[in-house]
């Protein structure tokens, strides 16, 4: 009888402390760890399709080109779900694996907010947004305490405006476990401090680039959504309507994490990057803001305080390596879409796992899917020029 009193006040006492639990830490606990399937754990908005889709082509050789044993081996150590390669506009290899398809989609978290940077990039060319460097509260009038008033677009697009703000995924009781399992987001963002001088530093802050979403929404006066559905998803031809996951029902996006799509339809994104805003011939962002947002912000410090930034632009890295460069989105659970100029192709990979190892601002798994990226073009573009030849 003791024992029995005595675990009934233990469970008295854990829900206890449970119910006193802000919201987003309850949420949190309820579903943990956040996975790539989360779809349906969150409302969301829909970014339809257009009825006339614009479907990849196949390439002659496709999927000609298998992975290695110790290629494999490591694409299922990382619960790889989807390995793309897309070269001159024709799907050289798709591979899905833990039961995925092409038309599933996967929450592609970070990868979202170089979304938002190209939605900034449409608002731009409209003249919605006058100029970059215009103040925040240029749009957003109550964003003026303290250094809020310093902080400008361009800031926001580079992660350089000083948000007090931490990057914890861990932490149960983060800002970032706030945003991503929390249903304030406005609030939460604009009613944080700036506690570094902006524009002098880069600081990977997840909390800037919503406040950008909030500063795109109020100069376009559209939703997030729906404005990704005009000016990307529409003349992009998508194949599959994509969701955007929102803090509460009929709520605002959570625009640094949680835009879900298939592989295919993400790819478009890299094509992007690749032609520096045309697809298919159409100019659908302004190459000139194209080429701002795909080059390091040099004029900041890096994450270690050392001068002149190199990998990281609007909202959109740049990866050196091998002698080249890259430019990619990238996303926490190892989400990445990376365009391959010297290919003229894009890789694309998703999956519920990343490395914990980092070479310097990257992941090493990265290089693993870069190498076995680039071994398959080499390949493919030998047999090419035999054949040509």
């Amino acid at each position: 009888m003791k024992r029995k009193k005595t675990v009934l006040c233990i469970a008295i006492g854990l829900a206890t402390v449970y119910l006193c639990l802000p919201y987003y830490a309850r949420q949190a606990l309820i579903h943990l760890y956040p996975k790539i399937d989360d779809k349906c754990l969150f409302y969301r908005d829909t970014v339809h399709a257009p009825q006339q889709a614009c479907l990849w082509a196949r390439s002659a050789d496709y999927n000609r080109y298998g992975f290695t044993d110790s290629e494999k081996s490591y694409l299922d150590s990382m619960e790889t779900v989807s390995f793309l390669i897309i070269r001159n506009d024709s799907i050289l290899v798709e591979d899905y694996r833990n039961g995925w398809n092409d038309t599933l989609t996967s929450n592609i978290y970070s990868c979202t907010k170089s979304i938002v940077s190209l939605l900034a990039g449409a608002a731009y060319d409209e003249g919605k947004l006058k100029n970059l460097d215009d103040p925040v509260s240029e749009y957003i009038p109550s964003y003026t305490k303290g250094r809020q008033a310093d902080v400008t677009v361009r800031d926001l697009l580079t992660m350089s405006g000083g948000m007090a703000w931490d990057e914890a995924y861990s932490s149960l009781f983060s800002l970032t476990t706030h945003g991503y399992y929390g249903n304030d987001l406005y609030d939460l963002v604009t009613g944080l401090e700036v506690n570094e001088e902006p524009g002098v530093q880069y600081d990977y802050r997840s909390g800037e680039t919503q406040l950008l979403a909030f500063v795109v929404e109020a100069a376009t006066g559209k939703t997030l959504s729906a404005y990704a559905e005009e000016k990307l998803w529409t003349p992009l031809g998508a194949e599959h309507d994509a969701y955007w996951l929102l803090d509460k029902e009929n709520g605002d996006e959570k625009a640094f994490c949680c835009f879900h799509t298939t592989a295919r339809d993400v790819a478009r994104f890299g094509s992007l990057m690749l032609d520096y805003g045309k697809w298919n011939g159409s100019q659908i962002i302004s190459e000139e803001y194209m080429e701002q947002a795909l080059a390091p912000a040099s004029y900041l410090k890096n994450e270690w305080g050392e001068d002149s930034l190199d990998y990281y632009g609007y909202q959109f890295w740049i990866q050196k390596y091998k002698g080249n460069e890259y430019r990619l989105m990238r996303g926490m659970l190892g989400q990445y879409i990376v365009a391959i100029p010297e290919y003229d192709a894009i890789m694309v990979r998703l999956g519920k796992k990343r490395s914990d190892e980092y070479v310097r601002e990257s992941t090493v798994d990265l290089f693993v899917y870069m190498d076995i990226a680039l071994r398959i073009l080499e390949e493919s573009t030998k047999t090419e020029n035999r054949n040509n030849g």
